[in-house]
């Protein structure tokens, strides 16, 4: 450890002229274990449950230098044996996570490019989606504009597969084009209220073979009203605009109300709306909404039965929750049961309506601050599916369909300096 240190304090001091730096490097060593029978979908008649263990290896290097802050993050995403002890190469290899660098033109004007995490207000449309070992980063040019109250971001991307020399697909699954705005304002310490306005424009080819891209916009407003016992929380967020040809009509509605009874003791209750369309609807309007780059699987139930890869173009949704937290000490936990319904009309091909009644979910989860740069989390979630969820999804609602799951994070810091 000590050659490190030394090794670094070199390359820093040899790298840029003697004025105020500072070098911070930390390390990530996250693997999770889960026992899936149910998760994401129902389990089908027939099927057994499975298990693994997942992991995230990180390496994060933060630079600052005056008006100049740079961050890299290296990380590898393995399932335990997925490659033989004796193999020459891993399967995933290292990928960057993070590579940006920022500039701080004022104290409140800063501008950033590279690889970043784009992340605003709960996460519900742009967030981290940090609960997958990958994660989620960006390529883009964001532009900032902060005082102490006020927040202004600015941002856009745009994508190609490679260096190309002629016109090339983009075949990526990923958006061709991006830009968006966000708007915050910190009214008092009580009341805080954002604008969020997202253009995202993904290419596809015509009947022609012509490549051609569609703009879908989302954009809504997010209210908070926080006071020493209080949290709650609503948003509203529209989606218009054309994909793949199609015409957009869309929209997402929630509030969250919670309240600290005691110390240690806080419960809290939330709806959720998100449109979706009718199954036996023949127009060719998307009117499901799409959180697009949300951390989804902190909403709509852990098991991710809801837009975690799934659920889009559907029937939408409707949660109903109740959350109770309680902490002591060292420890964590929370009791969640979510009820859901479809949020349009689920029509079987003889025409028979089903009820909009999709099933009740309960998570249980807990968290332990084993020691400093330690912490153990973990939890079992149940599905109690019904036969419209079985029309929907396929799989067996009879069937016990539940999952658990147990993580260690290991966060160290192995490198201070500064000068």
């Amino acid at each position: 450890m000590k050659k490190l240190k030394l090794i670094l304090i070199l390359i820093v001091g040899l790298s840029f002229e003697i004025q105020a730096q500072e070098l911070d490097v930390n390390l990530q060593i996250r693997p999770r274990f889960e026992y899936r029978n149910g998760y994401k979908t129902l389990i089908p008649e027939g099927q057994k449950g499975t298990s693994q263990i997942s992991q995230r290896s990180r390496l994060n290097f933060n630079y600052k230098q005056e008006d100049l802050i740079v961050k890299l993050t290296l990380q590898n995403t393995r399932t335990w044996g997925d490659v033989a002890p004796t193999a020459v190469a891993d399967k995933n290899g290292v990928a960057v996570f993070e590579a940006w660098a920022q500039y701080n033109f004022t104290e409140k004007w800063s501008a950033r490019m590279g690889r970043q995490v784009l992340s605003y207000d709960n996460q519900r449309i742009f967030g981290e989606q940090d609960w997958g070992q990958q994660a989620q980063s960006h390529d883009a040019l964001t532009v900032s504009y902060h005082t102490e109250s006020q927040k202004l971001d600015f941002g856009g991307a745009y994508n190609s597969t490679a260096e190309n020399t002629f016109q090339t697909p983009y075949t990526v699954a990923n958006y061709k084009a991006l830009q968006y705005a966000w708007y915050h304002n910190q009214f008092n310490e009580d009341l805080g209220l954002s604008f969020l306005l997202l253009n995202t424009g993904y290419e596809y080819a015509n009947a022609d073979a012509k490549l051609l891209v569609d703009y879908k916009q989302t954009f809504g407003p997010y209210l908070t009203y926080k006071t020493g016992k209080i949290d709650s929380s609503f948003w509203v967020y529209g989606q218009t605009g054309k994909s793949t040809d199609l015409q957009v009509s869309a929209w997402n509605a929630a509030a969250n109300f919670g309240y600290q009874i005691t110390e240690s003791f806080k419960a809290g209750l939330g709806y959720e709306f998100l449109s979706g369309k009718d199954s036996n609807d023949g127009s060719s309007v998307i009117k499901s909404f799409n959180p697009i780059f949300g951390t989804n699987h902190g909403f709509n139930g852990y098991m991710d039965y809801f837009y975690v890869g799934n659920h889009l173009n559907n029937v939408g949704l409707q949660d109903a929750f109740i959350k109770l937290n309680y902490n002591i000490e060292k420890w964590q936990f929370a009791l969640m049961p979510h009820v859901f319904l479809a949020a349009a009309d689920v029509v079987t091909p003889l025409n028979e309506k089903l009820d909009s009644y999709l099933g009740t979910e309960v998570d249980v989860t807990f968290g332990y601050n084993f020691k400093k740069d330690i912490t153990v989390t973990g939890g079992y979630s149940q599905m109690f599916g019904s036969k419209t969820m079985q029309f929907i999804k396929n799989g067996d609602a009879g069937h016990t369909n539940n999952w658990a799951w147990l993580m260690v994070s290991v966060n160290p810091r192995i490198f201070s300096w500064k000068k």
